[in-house]
């Protein structure tokens, strides 16, 4: 049994290890390759977080999916490439709209070099990304197109925040279900798609991609709240600072209003206050992190993880299968 990929995942079959490792170490040419620019100072800028690492997340899962068809495909470690940039230039935006110092355990790249690179950086990300795109099939673009399309709107509606009468959970968990969800289950169906993997296997595949999605960013959000920079390679409490409502927060709010107890009707008044100013920031954080509210979002994290577990019972037993099952645990202990 070997660790490969995110998260310390093992591997328990040599021949599996060996194709997932190689494939990682393709996209991982294919990254460099791709960010590269006549221009010295966009390859710098645009290879600024390639090079940082990261988890390669929505790589591995294309690996594994691809499995089930033929694994050495020739569009499956293109489509890899392709999730990843995309999710790459979600970085670079995302930074600039939560004014982040860091990213990856780095300087952010708006901190190094100011919000209109960081952007820029990001479209030219996107305009790779398409390039790549463009040779894997209209199937593969109209894919990437829709799932962009969710990707954006997701972000907007969380800018937008809930209507009148929406309950604010269920509109965060369709704002992560866009903004994360949609991304890594395209690289479930890529996967798939790219291996010729029968149209049952994609839609499976693609299902237990949205749900792991969702698992994965409400494990982020426990992480922004729950653990220290080192841990996350982002500043902690990034979001909270913000004012971004992540789930957590959500579920403070909804016990407040529901039991009216005073201690949280007490941190709701801070939470809501200015949370630039460091000694608050600080207060709030360190209450969060021992209120039930946090483990009420690890709660619903396990949830969307089991969801994505059960949704792979069709597939036949394998050892890529048994992977994506860790994914789920996986997944899971980060916000343990």
């Amino acid at each position: 049994m070997t660790v490969v990929g995110p998260f310390g995942l093992s591997v328990r079959d040599q021949a599996l290890e060996t194709d997932v490792q190689a494939g990682l170490a393709a996209v991982e040419a294919g990254l460099l390759e791709a960010t590269k620019s006549e221009v010295p100072f966009i390859t710098e800028a645009a290879q600024h977080l390639v090079r940082a690492g990261g988890k390669r997340f929505r790589p591995l899962l294309v690996m594994l999916a691809s499995r089930f068809g033929d694994p050495y495909a020739p569009g499956i470690v293109p489509s890899a490439v392709v999730v990843e940039l995309t999710h790459l230039a979600t970085l670079y935006h995302d930074d600039v709209m939560d004014e982040a110092d860091v990213r990856r355990g780095v300087e952010s790249s708006n901190a190094r070099w100011g919000n209109s690179v960081a952007v820029l950086t990001g479209d030219f990300l996107f305009a790779r990304a398409s390039h790549i795109l463009a040779d894997l099939g209209p199937e593969a673009v109209r894919v990437q197109a829709e799932a962009f399309e969710r990707l954006v709107t997701g972000q907007i509606l969380e800018t937008a925040g809930p209507r009148d009468g929406r309950d604010p959970v269920e509109h965060y968990l369709d704002v992560i279900a866009g903004k994360t969800g949609s991304l890594i289950a395209v690289s479930g169906r890529f996967g798939a798609m790219m291996s010729g993997a029968d149209e049952s296997v994609v839609d499976i595949l693609t299902q237990y991609g949205e749900r792991l999605g969702t698992a994965f960013q409400l494990a982020d959000d426990v992480l922004d709240i729950a653990s220290d920079s080192h841990e996350s390679g982002k500043t902690p409490g990034t979001d909270l600072r913000e004012g971004i409502p992540t789930l957590p927060v959500l579920r403070l709010r909804e016990m407040a209003a529901q039991g009216g107890d005073p201690a949280d009707l007490e941190l709701v008044r801070l939470l809501d206050g200015d949370l630039t100013d460091d000694a608050r920031h600080a207060e709030v954080l360190a209450r969060l992190r021992v209120h039930p509210a946090l483990e009420q979002a690890r709660r619903d994290t396990v949830r969307y993880a089991e969801e994505a577990r059960a949704t792979l019972a069709p597939l036949p037993d394998c050892f890529a299968k048994s992977a994506l099952v860790e994914l789920c645990d996986a997944v899971v202990h980060r916000a343990g």
